[in-house]
């Protein structure tokens, strides 16, 4: 039940990081559901690296959200120039 959560939860982080990023991104509901899920993953590192998280502590939904943002612009400038 619990990877049925966190996938949910993945999936609205990256419909709403792709929703706020101008451009295209990866369709797909999987793919948006990862991107979602490695955008918590990235909130969570930059939040622990900056002191904003205890360790141990995931990062909130808005973190998450600017993480994934962060993982989309990424992806765009890389493909851009191949």
């Amino acid at each position: 039940m619990h990877w049925i959560a966190v996938f949910i939860i993945g999936l609205i982080i990256g419909l709403l990081a792709r929703a706020l990023t101008p451009g295209r991104g990866p369709h797909g509901i999987i793919l948006t559901a990862l991107l979602g899920i490695a955008g918590s993953i990235v909130g969570t590192w930059a939040g622990q690296t900056l002191g904003w998280y205890a360790p141990g502590q995931p990062a909130g939904f808005i973190a998450s959200v600017v993480g994934a943002m962060l993982l989309l612009l990424l992806h765009r400038m890389l493909t851009r120039q191949s």
